[in-house]
């Protein structure tokens, strides 16, 4: 492979390394080149979901997986590059919950890029984020790799601007996980228009990684696991020889191979969801789950939102879980199929390669 190429790898080369991550809530990515000291590796932390009870009063279990996150990414060894937060840092998108959720990410010890969420946009379609973090959507180049970071929570006009008496009923409306009155998301044609502009300057062997909040594909609607114009943004990526999604939003361990595209959804550090049970008929959307995901003890807050480690090997979806109180799971790439899978959730006679359907 010639050397301005990016093969990628697994990392955590060391037992040592291994074993002061296994209980982080957040995910580490190393970039490794054809030359090793051009490699570099970025951290990700998710959906804290930051919420305000009264005044100054926080939900502290949120609080405290937020904290710990930082804290312990701080101590990472070796250093990431920066560090990407992936949305959701707000529950009802309230200046007092983005201050206070803010205020805990400033002491990252390292540059932060933000992909804004659901729970951050819909009270004030994002004005006081873009205060804080700058534009919704933009890219930036480091080290050879294209970075992009998208709004993948927007919706129809009529839907945001012309149903809801108050912002604040809006927001609460788009929050419900399980809502009819609710709304598919969407990147919208000015965000992909500005996107094809985007990717037109950059050359087909560079390798991408595409940072959203909602799954760039369409899984499971009733929860808004959804992306309404996912295919099409699938197309635009399909001319690069590695493309690599990686998204918040669903609380819980996915992953998916399209074509040239590898997706890998982050844990939050606020709670886990479960899977419903329309996974189940939902294979050409995602891997066929035939065993049950083990549930997360609800009464300890912070089972399965451990620590995810991603390698990505030649573009293809390889995971490590290591999950608090819980069994860890691993997920690799089986060339046979050309799909992901989880050896442990995913019987032997089911591994047939999912039809997905463009």
């Amino acid at each position: 492979m010639c050397d301005f190429h990016i093969s990628r790898r697994g990392f955590l080369k060391s037992a040592g390394a291994a074993a002061a991550i296994s209980t982080l809530p957040v995910s580490m990515v190393e970039l490794a080149f054809a030359e090793p000291e051009k490699n570099f590796t970025f951290a990700y932390i998710s959906d804290s979901h930051i919420q305000e009870i009264e005044g100054a009063k926080f939900v502290r279990n949120w609080d405290r997986g937020l904290i710990r996150a930082v804290a312990e990414t701080n101590l990472l060894n070796p250093k990431p590059d920066f560090v990407v937060f992936g949305g959701d840092l707000a529950q009802l998108g309230k200046k007092s919950e983005l201050d206070h959720g803010a205020e805990m990410l400033a002491k990252l010890n390292y540059d932060v890029h933000c992909v804004m969420g659901e729970h951050d946009y819909y009270l004030d379609l994002g004005k006081y984020w873009s205060e804080l973090y700058g534009p919704h959507y933009y890219s930036w180049d480091h080290k050879g790799v294209h970075f992009i970071t998208l709004n993948s929570v927007l919706t129809y006009d009529e839907w945001t601007h012309e149903r809801w008496p108050t912002e604040m009923q809006r927001m609460i409306e788009m929050a419900g996980l399980d809502n009819p009155n609710g709304s598919p998301f969407m990147v919208g044609d000015k965000q992909r228009e500005w996107l094809a502009k985007d990717l037109s300057k950059v050359k087909t062997d560079t390798p991408i990684v595409l940072f959203s909040h909602s799954p760039i594909q369409k899984i499971y609607k009733g929860w808004n696991f959804w992306t309404e114009d996912a295919e099409q943004i699938q197309e635009l990526l399909q001319p690069f020889d590695n493309a690599t999604v990686i998204y918040g939003h669903v609380h819980q361990i996915q992953y998916n191979q399209i074509g040239n595209i590898s997706f890998h959804a982050v844990m939050a550090t606020a709670w886990p969801w479960p899977y419903p049970e329309t996974y189940a008929q939902a294979e050409q959307h995602m891997p066929k789950l035939t065993v049950p995901m083990n549930r997360a003890d609800p009464f300890f807050e912070r089972d399965a939102t451990g620590w995810q480690l991603i390698d990505l090997n030649s573009g293809r979806v390889a995971m490590r879980y290591n999950l608090y109180n819980n069994t860890n799971r691993t997920v690799k790439y089986n060339p046979a199929t050309n799909q992901p899978e989880d050896e442990a959730y995913q019987q032997p006679e089911s591994r047939v390669a999912p039809q997905i359907h463009y």
